[in-house]
């Protein structure tokens, strides 16, 4: 290990006061809900990085659970490895030391580890009661999209906690912490922590609006889908309680498979322009009649070139099929001057719907990488006529951007090997 005073946190480190209350709780559970963008993944990265660096925290380990385990790599995983690049800098790696295969992370100066699990079923759920750690004890758990998890599913983390650790640290406690959007008010999460009064139970709420470091083009895409999409804004503008209803894709399973592109009997990209809202690329495999979406590239205020770098840095073939919106010509010309093949998906009347009709009668598998293409999938609905209370065969045209990108991309499949291309 490296001394205390050879490694200091770098005053990049931004915590957002709403998290204060979070971050001095020592009681057994903090229960944080709130809408997208709030910022509390973040602050909870940064708080366990601080206390886990802390040497008056030695012996403290951290376990990190999402349901599926390969989703934490491209979430949680690389959420605290940008907090420890945030708050040490050029210090970073002689601070903590880095695994990527397992998942793990461990501080150079504490020796506090952190590891990474999931619980989708009974071999993983023995894998996390075997958890030991060769320095101390495991002391906090993290569970990210918390919502995801069964109620026998926490009890069997919770009872991980237990034991006497004045023999080890008595600045140690034991704690859960839960971070998730509400989704569901008849979820066991909200009967269980929020309905009723309980001294080491803290739950906070906490809002994309709280967040003094959001991205401005972000906060205002927010304030947009107020109008557009009022039922869906409550859950992920406000983070309240509710019951997301029409949703489009039900036949999706998200979970680890091969996605080299030689894996699959066709394969083809589809790309979503953007630069307010996401610019979207998935490289999407056809096999036996199923779709697989195997990557994503998902960005932000990028310019064409600055994409085109992002896209040869993924490993995007340039010799394969890039369906793209016909909207944007211009685009087209610079990926194919670039050496893509780009094509323009041409926009019939129905177009939109045949292609969502196309995707639901299919089974889709999602990479756990895809992270926001599982985001948005999860959340892809219906519009709601406002006079009638009923669904409607249209999309809501709001955080769905990936999703826009997988229409496009099954083009090919959709309308057969004729299909005229639009130059």
């Amino acid at each position: 290990m490296i001394t205390e005073t050879k490694v200091k946190i770098n005053t990049a480190a931004r915590f957002n006061p709403v998290f204060r209350p979070v971050n001095e709780w020592r009681g057994r559970y903090r229960i944080l809900k709130g809408s997208a963008g709030s910022g509390k993944s973040v602050n909870i990265a940064q708080d366990y990085i601080a206390k886990l660096s802390d040497p008056s925290y030695a012996g403290a380990n951290l376990l990190v659970v999402r349901k599926i385990e390969e989703t934490n790599r491209d979430s949680t995983f690389a959420e605290l490895q940008a907090a420890i690049y945030r708050m040490f800098g050029p210090f970073a790696e002689r601070a903590w030391k880095v695994n990527l295969n397992p998942l793990a992370l461990e501080c150079r100066i504490t020796g506090n580890r952190v590891i990474f699990r999931g619980v989708k079923d009974q071999r993983q759920r023995e894998k996390v009661k075997s958890i030991t750690f060769k320095n101390g004890k495991l002391v906090w758990i993290w569970c990210e999209e918390a919502t995801e998890l069964l109620p026998e599913d926490a009890d069997i983390l919770d009872d991980r906690l237990r034991g006497d650790l004045a023999g080890i640290n008595p600045n140690l406690y034991y704690q859960i912490t839960m971070t998730f959007n509400p989704v569901s008010s008849m979820h066991w999460i909200k009967a269980r922590y929020f309905d009723r009064t309980d001294p080491d139970v803290l739950t906070h709420h906490s809002t994309y609006r709280d967040n003094r470091f959001i991205d401005p083009a972000y906060y205002r895409r927010m304030e947009r889908r107020k109008i557009e999409d009022p039922e869906g804004y409550r859950i992920y503008g406000l983070g309240e309680w509710g019951e997301l209803g029409g949703l489009i894709l039900t036949n999706y399973e998200i979970h680890d498979f091969p996605t080299a592109r030689n894996c699959f009997d066709a394969f083809y990209y589809g790309q979503d322009f953007g630069y307010n809202h996401a610019n979207a690329i998935l490289g999407v495999g056809w096999k036996d009649g199923e779709l697989y979406i195997t990557s994503e590239v998902y960005c932000f205020e990028k310019d064409t070139g600055e994409i085109i770098g992002m896209a040869k840095s993924a490993g995007i073939d340039p010799k394969t099929e890039m369906w793209c919106d016909s909207a944007e010509p211009d685009r087209i010309k610079t990926w194919q001057k670039a050496g893509f093949r780009a094509r323009a998906v041409k926009k019939d009347p129905g177009s939109v719907k045949a292609q969502i009709d196309f995707l639901k009668g299919r089974k889709i598998h999602i990479h756990p990488s895809c992270v926001n293409t599982i985001k948005e999938a999860q959340q892809w609905k219906w519009k709601k006529d406002p006079a009638t209370g009923l669904y409607i065969d249209e999309p809501v045209e709001f955080m769905d951007d990936a999703m826009a990108a997988l229409r496009y991309s099954v083009e090919r499949l959709r309308r057969g090997p004729s299909i005229s291309i639009l130059k």
